[in-house]
């Protein structure tokens, strides 16, 4: 699901014993009219436990995380335009800067700007300054018009649209992502609610966008995106589904798993009721069991049809090492568990996301140590450690056949999908496993004291970490580690700190009365299939 590739992507350790949650500890945060005051984030604890109730050593250890991680964003923001680089190597220098950047990047250094000011890294008028350029310069970005979205590619020291790739000069198809401009607009949308002083030209920007033009209809679901010009792909669909006045060209998928981060543009979409409601509904939490029709997915699920709001639901979860997931797309972290940075699924929908969360991230550490005996576990697309890029996950939590695989060699486990399709033995071994950092730290609000163990082990073992904070990935048996920094990777990290430093900063930006009273009741309702193990 990462927006900066070029092809874009369709669709033994345990808890350490801690005597609170991480987000336990702080109290809720409330937007003033003024910018939020900095925390004391370089005052490291000493006592038994912080004042703000972590245990011993924990909040020292999230303050250099975040600071180095906030180092590598002032080193890949060009300082004449504000805007992100979408990668820097690992020496943070102005020449290793990727000569492109995305709309999630963007949003990405506005809210890891807010988690800096916030943490006292940065002051509140270094913040507004940098912001106040970012968007500026995002003001004037040339953008498809009609439907007030952002194209996928700009050139990070101008601001001028990527026209040709900058490493081979192949021409570039002008693309409007969906996911991608979910997270510019979310950046926004923190921007809006953390600064009061750039509110009204953050409100404008993200009020232009409108959502409601990748929505068809037909299916109750969204493309993934369009070009305003002929793409020369066969399987893209010449359509208007907002009156922009002139037909575009989507892609020929819609995305139509519901565990996956392009939730988050639907949820922006229906909170500004440019998407229906009865899109949550639309999207598939497994396929149905009572058909062979779907039997390329994964395995056969469990799971019984529901209605709600007279929306017929297949609430179904897929079984894993005993427990019962909904599953993401392909199988990664990122796809579950980026949304809940913003959104607090888990809070208001306690009997859905509440649920599968957790379960989730244990199903995916139970892989790393205990399946595949990797020792380190967080599977997400990342750098491959080997070159270029590249989606890491864990199969059997995918909803597609072939799902992401957690090694360089591709192991895959062939499941039956009983009454329709035999399945092959499953694997004996694996093989050069890749763990990315961000997947730990997506983590953390669920497994705080196994995330941070995962990642005292890959930094111990490894040459894993720099002056930028962890580098992208690492693959366990070879030893390989992808020395660069990711804009969208090292947002992740940024929000998962912020997060947890603040009391959930940024969730309360972008849990506005609008997105509250849209969502929650939405999410209140249901009950998903998941289950844990039994004991």
């Amino acid at each position: 699901m990462r927006s900066s590739v070029r092809t874009p992507i369709l669709g033994a350790l345990t808890a350490l014993a801690l005597t609170v949650p991480i987000h336990a500890a702080a109290t809720a945060a409330t937007t003033s009219t003024t910018d939020r005051q900095p925390s004391t984030a370089g005052e490291k604890t000493t006592q038994k436990t912080s004042d703000d109730g972590f245990p011993t050593g924990r909040k020292a250890q999230l303050e250099k995380y975040v600071a180095d991680t906030w180092h590598s964003f002032e080193a890949m923001v060009d300082p004449a335009t504000g805007l992100p680089t979408d990668n820097i190597g690992g020496d943070l220098t102005a020449a290793s800067r990727a000569g492109y950047t995305s709309p999630t990047n963007i949003g990405a250094y506005l809210w890891s700007t807010v988690v800096a000011r916030d943490t006292g890294l940065i002051t509140a008028d270094e913040a507004r300054e940098r912001m106040s350029q970012t968007l500026e310069t995002v003001e004037g970005l040339q953008r498809h018009e009609p439907s007030g979205q952002f194209y996928n590619w700009y050139d990070p020291a101008t601001g001028d649209r990527v026209d040709v790739w900058p490493d081979d000069g192949n021409e570039v198809k002008h693309f409007l992502s969906s996911v991608d401009n979910g997270w510019l607009a979310t950046g926004l949308l923190v921007t809006e609610e953390a600064v009061p002083a750039l509110a009204e030209e953050a409100h404008d920007l993200r009020t232009s966008m409108d959502f409601g033009c990748y929505y068809n209809p037909a299916e109750n679901q969204i493309r993934g995106g369009f070009w305003d010009e002929d793409p020369d792909n066969d399987a893209a669909v010449l359509d208007d589904y907002c009156d922009m006045g002139t037909d575009v060209y989507y892609t020929g998928h819609h995305y139509g798993a519901l565990n996956t981060e392009p939730r988050m543009a639907s949820y922006l979409g229906i909170a500004a009721g440019q998407i229906p409601a009865r899109h949550y509904w639309g999207m598939y939490r497994t396929f149905p069991n009572d058909t062979c029709d779907w039997s390329w997915t994964e395995t056969k699920p469990v799971g019984e049809w529901k209605t709600y709001d007279g929306e017929r639901v297949f609430e179904g979860a897929l079984p894993y090492r005993g427990m019962d997931i909904v599953p993401t797309w392909g199988g990664s972290m990122f796809e579950a568990l980026m949304v809940p940075l913003f959104v607090p699924e888990d809070e208001w929908g306690p009997r859905s996301w509440g649920v599968n969360h957790p379960l989730y991230v244990q199903g995916q550490m139970e892989h790393g140590l205990d399946e595949a005996g990797y020792g380190y576990w967080g599977f997400s697309p990342s750098n491959n450690p080997a070159g270029g890029y590249r989606e890491y996950g864990v199969d059997q939590l995918g909803l597609d056949g072939p799902g992401y695989t957690s090694d360089q060699e591709r192991t895959d486990v062939d499941q039956p999908f009983e009454g329709c399709r035999e399945g092959s033995e499953a694997p004996t071994e694996y093989g050069d496993g890749v763990v990315t950092p961000h997947a730990s730290f997506l983590a953390l609000r669920y497994k705080p004291g196994a995330a941070l163990a995962n990642l005292r082990k890959i930094r111990t073992d490894f040459d894993a970490y720099g002056a930028g904070g962890f580098y992208d990935a690492i693959a366990t048996q070879s030893g390989q580690v992808s020395h660069e920094y990711l804009s969208l990777d090292q947002g992740m990290i940024m929000a998962a700190l912020g997060n947890a430093l603040t009391g959930d900063d940024l969730r309360h930006d972008v849990a506005t009365d609008e997105m509250r009273s849209a969502l929650k009741p939405l999410m209140a309702q249901e009950v998903f299939a998941s289950a844990p193990r039994e004991d």
